[in-house]
């Protein structure tokens, strides 16, 4: 168990990684917290799993399937498993629940009345479900992926899923990096990404919620095109957005 932090503490801690390279705050990550895993989808994520597998190869892996990826997100799963030696656990919505939704609404309901219900089902109860078990998770938030994000700090109080009883930390040792910085890694060494990226898609999500980018566009316009830019969060960083900007 790790050990009991203030909002004063974790304020501090943030301060003294925040000039410290992605490898340093991911090394005092795994090294401070007793039940932590690294979130994965992305190719920042991936970079992460590379990083931590370097510190120790005990590393937890979760990711959550929505039941609307692309099929070239199902195989990268795949990949990146076969490729790290994880045990990587893939997180399901809760079927009913699922079935409900489309039921009352269809199944692109989102495209009327916004993602937040469908991804709230698909992608935020279970994910909450997992860090219920933790203390800490590991994300790979950049402070350039989107207006949204400008503030992320290297590590924080989760305010989405801490608790009253139990503060959860969130790490997002990429904070500082850039999407150049990340694609530099990847290409350098020869870590496995999704090829979507190759045609244009830089942010990837679900299926139906997610297309390629034009050039000079922010690399999350892809995402929920239809909705204003302040809203492309799908709930699982919400709360610390909500918190920043208050």
């Amino acid at each position: 168990m790790s050990e009991a932090l203030t909002p004063h503490d974790v304020a501090a801690l943030a301060a003294a990684c925040e000039a410290r390279s992605p490898q340093e705050i991911l090394a005092a990550a795994l090294a401070r917290a007793g039940r932590i895993a690294i979130s994965f989808s992305g190719a920042e994520d991936v970079v992460l799993v590379d990083m931590a597998k370097a510190i120790r190869d005990d590393v937890t892996v979760f990711a959550l399937d929505t039941g609307r990826l692309h099929p070239e997100t199902y195989r990268f799963l795949d990949v990146v498993q076969n490729r790290y030696g994880l045990d990587l656990e893939v997180l399901s919505p809760d079927a009913a629940a699922v079935e409900q939704l489309v039921r009352a609404k269809g199944l692109f309901s989102f495209y009327e009345d916004g993602h937040t219900e469908c991804c709230g089902i698909r992608k935020v109860a279970p994910l909450g479900r997992r860090l219920a078990t933790l203390d800490a998770w590991i994300t790979g938030q950049r402070r350039d992926q989107s207006p949204t994000r400008a503030a992320v700090p290297v590590v924080e109080e989760d305010a989405t899923f801490s608790t009253a009883e139990r503060r959860l930390l969130k790490w997002n040792p990429l904070a500082r990096w850039t999407s150049a910085e990340v694609w530099s890694y990847i290409r350098e060494r020869g870590v496995p990404f999704n090829p979507l990226h190759e045609r244009g898609f830089v942010s990837i999500g679900c299926e139906p919620c997610t297309r390629p980018v034009l050039p000079g566009q922010h690399e999350r316009e892809g995402r929920w095109w239809w909705e204003d830019a302040t809203k492309k969060e799908c709930g699982l960083h919400a709360g610390n957005l909500a918190r920043r900007t208050s």
